[in-house]
């Protein structure tokens, strides 16, 4: 397995529209290890969205460098695009009933994922069987969507984005729609499937998600503002040399201005006197 499913290095998406350029994201460097569940969180606006498309390879930085399974996205064709996302990437969206078919059932939606992935059918049964019942849906294998709740069907939605073993399931808000109970319950079966050995990228205004993510990626105003990893809150130092401090931290500076100390015990940050 790579060490890193994705990454972004210096990545900037521009728009453009009738009332002039958009800049969406402003040079994000982020890396999603392997195995891990990651949360990106942050306000509307903040460019959550932006990425998330790009490193779901449904759009290409405008400038920068992303990744995705070994891929650098800028450099493949439309065909291998769309190739790669179909080995590779798994999507999950924010509402149950967009992500399923309505006749097919959870055993037909997980065999259905295996065939479009090109996976022979020894290995989809095996897989299938195996999912089943890591989602606690054995009892439900053969329930249509309509028959699910809500929680049932983004399990199962998460249960056929990883079918193959992608490198990467990218999910957009998809606990918005549930209670708090259920929400729980997603996120911990989330963080098994990520820990099998897919990658999980969540984006989310859920502070639950948050809670139980390996790592959380803080957007602010195109950037990455923040990551916290391992219970450690850090900010983030871009590849111009700029330094993303969390909106607590960066309200004290009224002037936008700081004096740097260095020193034996290491670097300090005050107001300007």
């Amino acid at each position: 397995m790579a060490e890193h499913a994705a990454s972004c290095e210096g990545v900037v998406r521009i728009y453009w529209s009738p009332g002039g350029e958009v800049h969406a994201l402003k040079g994000v460097d982020a890396v999603l290890p392997a195995g891990s569940l990651t949360a990106l969180t942050g306000p509307s606006g903040s460019g959550k969205t932006s990425l998330l498309k790009i490193l779901a390879a449904q759009d290409r930085p405008t400038a920068g460098l992303a990744v995705v399974a070994g891929e650098p996205l800028t450099a493949l064709s439309g065909r291998r695009l769309r190739a790669l996302r179909r080995r590779h990437i798994g999507y999950v969206f924010a509402r149950p009933p967009d992500n399923l078919q309505p006749e097919l059932t959870v055993v037909g939606h997980l065999r259905e994922a295996g065939r479009l992935r090109g996976l022979p059918r020894p290995v989809v049964r095996q897989e299938t069987e195996e999912l089943v019942g890591l989602l606690g849906l054995t009892e439900r294998a053969d329930h249509r969507p309509d028959q699910l709740s809500g929680g049932e069907q983004q399990r199962l939605a998460f249960a056929q984005a990883v079918v193959g073993s992608p490198a990467l399931v990218v999910a957009d808000e998809p606990t918005g729609e549930l209670d708090s109970a259920t929400t729980a319950d997603l996120l911990g079966v989330v963080r098994r499937l990520a820990h099998r050995g897919t990658t999980v990228l969540v984006a989310t205004h859920d502070p639950q998600a948050a809670e139980v993510a390996d790592q959380v990626l803080a957007m602010r105003s195109g950037t990455i503002a923040a990551e916290q990893v391992a219970g450690r809150r850090l900010a983030v130092i871009d590849g111009n040399g700029r330094l993303q401090l969390p909106d607590e931290v960066l309200r004290r500076f009224h002037t936008r201005r700081v004096e740097i100390d260095v020193d034996e015990s290491g670097v300090h940050l005050r107001e300007p006197s």
